[in-house]
């Protein structure tokens, strides 16, 4: 489909695409999780910055682009996974709310810094999806599918 297609932009002289698809927000318990979805275009490293916004202020939580604040420092940490950045900030209160935003760069592109906002409301969040667990503890995931199959002879074997 065209939508898919990144369109030239004759000023520029090159593709601008967006490389940031869907940023989301969910509670993990007493944790609030950040998905920073992207499309990567180039295999070149990755950096971030997830900081939040509130009294008209910017405050860094967790990043490789700047430094973070020493009051999310403790509470702040990113897994990185294909596609995914996520922010993990543990202790969520009200006192967190205010507009999350989530700020991706590849070394070397072009097209500059991509930035999504999100605004997160403690009471409007939805608690995560169950399999998030999983995605955090992936070697407990692998031994599962790996053992599917184990399962599957065993069955037959059993006939």
């Amino acid at each position: 489909s065209l939508s898919n297609l990144c369109l030239p932009l004759p000023v520029l002289q090159a593709a601008h695409c967006q490389m940031i698809k869907d940023l989301s927000a969910c509670l993990l318990g007493q944790s609030l999780r950040v998905d920073c979805r992207y499309e990567n275009k180039t295999s070149n490293p990755l950096t971030y910055e997830f900081s939040i916004t509130k009294d008209n202020r910017k405050h860094v939580i967790h990043s490789t682009i700047s430094v973070s604040e020493n009051i999310y420092r403790s509470r702040a940490n990113v897994t990185m996974h294909k596609n995914l950045v996520c922010l993990y900030l543990q202790s969520f209160t009200t006192s967190d709310e205010g507009v999350y935003m989530c700020e991706l760069k590849a070394t070397n592109d072009y097209t500059g810094n991509q930035i999504k906002n999100i605004t997160v409301i403690k009471d409007k969040l939805e608690k995560c999806a169950g399999f998030s667990l999983l995605i955090q503890n992936t070697s407990w995931l692998l031994l599962l599918l790996l053992s599917l199959p184990l399962l599957q002879a065993v069955d037959f074997v059993s006939l």
